[in-house]
């Protein structure tokens, strides 16, 4: 039995079964035994590869998509360039990297990582000279904002919710014969009008995230790229995307607690909701492929490999990864937050 499951056990039986969302809190987040606070879990040693992990090629196209937008926005003097949850750290490196072609932009960026983890803070301070750690968005200083979040939303706490006999019940952790399992509470209140058997999923402080990011966007410029896995309206009725993955592979999200990355796919519909309700725009949602191939990413693919023949099969395989349908390209998402007086960022227009 791991910490956190003893923990879960003990917290049930004093008070009754948890739900979903303190659940994904608790496994992920706690100080002690969390599974982002007591390691690394990136690459191919950790339980899962995320983009930029695959090829430079990715973090490079978004750092140029935000230095063009600071371009376009006036070359402001000082700015807060952020990401949450930046991993490893390789998506800023990249993206700064590239990014600081634009001249000025460079010697105008203050370095932000919203960030939690004191093991991947140590992570990301190898990659990156001299950055700043915020909690929250609430943190960061104030001005204009140019944020990205790759694989950032997914991995917040859930609530999720059944149609079952015409009553909205919601998921809960409680135990049964000595182990947790996965049930039902039904609710008091009425909830939307759905199908029998509907699904819904919320992601509070997701929207609270886009709100916060939204709000600092309106108020003082920038804009914000978020690239997850993800649909745009509710999920198909009858869906569950709440899932776990470990080792590379996926296993049952009860199995092992603390040990296990746990995640649901990313309502992009509700966050555009919450930036506009902060006065800001959102572009349409667009696949990640479709962006790549818009910013430009088989030209970069085609560089690289003039350069490093003898890594072009590499090279071709990390962009059939970003891009295929198949491989990485439909499944997941992109969606940027601009100001509304503001054109959208590179790779957005009319998406």
């Amino acid at each position: 039995m791991t910490p956190i499951e003893a923990l879960l056990h003990r917290q049930i039986e004093a008070t009754g079964p948890v739900t979903l969302a303190e659940y994904m809190a608790l496994c992920l987040s706690h100080p002690e035994h969390g599974y982002y606070t007591t390691r690394d879990p990136l690459g191919k040693a950790g339980d899962f590869v995320t983009a930029p992990e695959i090829s430079q090629m990715f973090g490079e196209l978004l750092g140029l998509a935000l230095a063009q937008v600071w371009g376009e926005q006036g070359s402001p003097n000082a700015f807060v360039l952020a990401e949450l949850g930046p991993g490893s750290g390789q998506l800023m490196s990249d993206a700064s990297r590239a990014a600081s072609r634009a001249p000025g932009f460079a010697d105008a960026a203050q370095l932000w990582l919203v960030e939690t983890s004191p093991v991947l803070r140590a992570e990301q301070a190898k990659r990156l000279p001299q950055p700043n750690w915020a909690d929250t968005v609430d943190d960061l200083p104030e001005g204009p904002l140019f944020l990205l979040a790759n694989e950032f939303f997914d991995a917040l706490p859930i609530r999720q919710y059944h149609l079952q006999n015409d009553r909205w019940r919601e998921t809960v952790v409680g135990v049964e014969e000595g182990k947790l399992a996965l049930g039902l509470k039904t609710l008091p209140e009425a909830m939307e009008e759905a199908p029998e058997g509907a699904i819904r999923e919320r992601c509070p402080s997701g929207e609270a995230f886009a709100g916060a990011i939204a709000k600092r966007i309106a108020d003082h410029g920038g804009a914000a790229i978020i690239v997850d896995y993800g649909y745009e309206r509710p999920i198909p009725e009858g869906a569950d995307t709440f899932q776990a993955v470990r080792e590379h592979a996926y296993v049952d999200p009860l199995s092992h607690p603390g040990t296990a990355d746990l995640t649901a796919h990313v309502h992009f519909g509700a966050l555009a909701s919450a930036a506009q309700d902060m006065g800001a725009a959102t572009s349409q949602l667009i696949a990640q492929g479709d962006l790549l191939n818009r910013l430009g990413i088989g030209a970069r693919a085609a560089s690289l490999a003039r350069s490093a023949l003898d890594q072009l099969d590499v090279i071709e395989a990390a962009l059939k990864r970003l891009t295929h349908p198949d491989e990485m390209g439909s499944l997941f998402k992109a969606l940027a937050i601009y100001p509304v007086d503001a054109p959208p960022p590179p790779g957005f227009e009319d998406a």
